[in-house]
């Protein structure tokens, strides 16, 4: 019997740390061929070639690529690097073709910087202008023909306006828009954004808690009461499904979140989330309905919350511990350019919210799963992104410390030293 013969890889990597977040677990070494891993282990020699790159990481660590699952991409690129809170800055107008296309390339240059090989741009339609219109859309499919994306895009369509009201008929209407045909694994048109409510410091989310002046907040969708916008959201939900689309609901009042959660199926997920309920989470588990939130603005609007709903009500905001006992699929998020998209950050603020004190591998290395494979997993991608097992998308970054033996509070200190996205090195610190 013949020895079966090894294709000389593109790139191999060894000599470090390789978080896999797959089967194979954490190894030395990964082989990349035509934009995918062939194999992950120690002794890799054998695939190399005449013509393969050989990267020693000399002890670094590799991870996953951070896919961030709600970035706004193209405003990020239009304020960079100014972000919304406690930054104030006069964006970049984005107003022709040119201007879209340079803003989306420069949070690409951003994003690979950070080591993010993925990410969802959520809440692109027809009623809004400059950075979320439907030319953004557009703009993305053409510059992916071009071959000219750095990083992988999945994009939720908006029928309605960012942040305001929305109706059903304008809904039905933007079903109705085709999205432009692009290869899926560079950009993907998956799912909608429906905005619910507002966030509690503007006193705009849905809730049974009582503001300062007296009121509630209410549904942003159409209707004349209650009653009828908590139809007119279900209508809206149910319209997605029929059309194999999946649902990001942005909601931040219990009382939002209670009316989303009737009508959204395993697949679906809800933003933000900062008044969620103990038994909302639990039935969000039951059920399969994912979570997307953002430790740092968590962190930074505490205080906000406070004055809007008062201290109690903010302690128990953001409940990320009962979100990870409870075993919700949570994603972790950036939602730059309203606060930085450094993830690292993010996973400090994590870990703030958490109490966490000192190295803590193992929550570590869960919180750092919700950025890269639950993520890969809420935008329909597990099966060929998000961990480093053959077969998959060559997508990783290399880190000057091992993430998982820092605490999480020194995580922003770590260095992001290349990025690779399909096999092709995108960022070189």
């Amino acid at each position: 019997m013949t020895a079966q013969r090894i294709h000389p890889a593109d790139l191999v990597v060894h000599g470090g740390v390789v978080h896999t977040f797959g089967p194979a677990g954490t190894v030395t070494g990964l082989v990349v061929r035509d934009g995918r891993i062939v194999a992950a282990g120690g002794d890799l020699t054998g695939h190399i070639g005449p013509d393969t790159e050989v990267l020693d990481l000399a002890g670094r660590t590799v991870l996953p690529g951070i896919n961030d699952a709600h970035l706004h991409a193209t405003w990020l690129g239009a304020r960079w690097p100014h972000p919304l809170l406690g930054a104030p800055h006069e964006e970049t107008p984005v107003v022709t073709a040119e201007d879209r296309r340079a803003a989306i390339l420069r949070a690409g240059d951003v994003c690979a910087a950070l080591g993010i090989t993925s990410y969802t741009e959520p809440g692109l339609g027809p009623g809004e202008t400059g950075c979320f219109s439907a030319e953004v859309v557009d703009e993305y499919a053409a510059l992916q023909r071009e071959g000219r994306l750095r990083t992988r895009v999945t994009v939720l369509r908006l029928f309605g306006l960012l942040d305001g009201a929305s109706s059903l008929a304008d809904f039905e209407r933007g079903l109705a828009t085709p999205a432009p045909t692009a290869d899926p694994e560079w950009l993907a048109v998956t799912g909608v954004k429906i905005f619910a409510d507002g966030i509690p410091p503007m006193r705009t989310a849905w809730t049974h808690h009582c503001y300062a002046d007296g009121s509630h907040g209410a549904l942003l969708v159409d209707g004349s009461d209650d009653d009828e916008r908590a139809a007119t959201l279900a209508a809206m939900i149910s319209l997605a499904h029929e059309a194999g689309l999946v649902v990001g609901v942005h909601a931040t009042g219990e009382r939002s979140i209670e009316a989303a959660l009737e009508h959204l199926r395993a697949g679906d997920h809800l933003v933000h989330g900062d008044l969620v309920t103990p038994a909302q989470l639990r039935r969000m588990a039951g059920r399969g309905v994912g979570l997307t939130t953002q430790p740092a603005i968590a962190t930074a609007m505490r205080p906000m919350v406070a004055t809007a709903l008062g201290e109690d009500v903010a302690a128990k905001a953001w409940p990320l511990r009962d979100v990870l006992d409870v075993g919700v699929q949570l994603t972790l998020s950036s939602d730059a350019p309203v606060v930085t998209p450094d993830w690292r950050v993010h996973l400090a603020a994590a870990g703030e919210l958490l109490g966490a004190r000192g190295v803590t591998s193992e929550l570590t290395a869960r919180l750092l799963r919700c950025y890269t494979t639950e993520a890969a997993a809420q935008d329909g991608s597990a099966a060929w992104k998000g961990s480093l097992d053959p077969g998959k998308v060559a997508d990783f970054c290399v880190l000057g410390a091992d993430p998982v033996v820092v605490p999480l509070a020194d995580l922003p200190s770590v260095t992001v030293e290349l990025t690779v996205t399909g096999g092709r090195i995108v960022h070189k610190g």
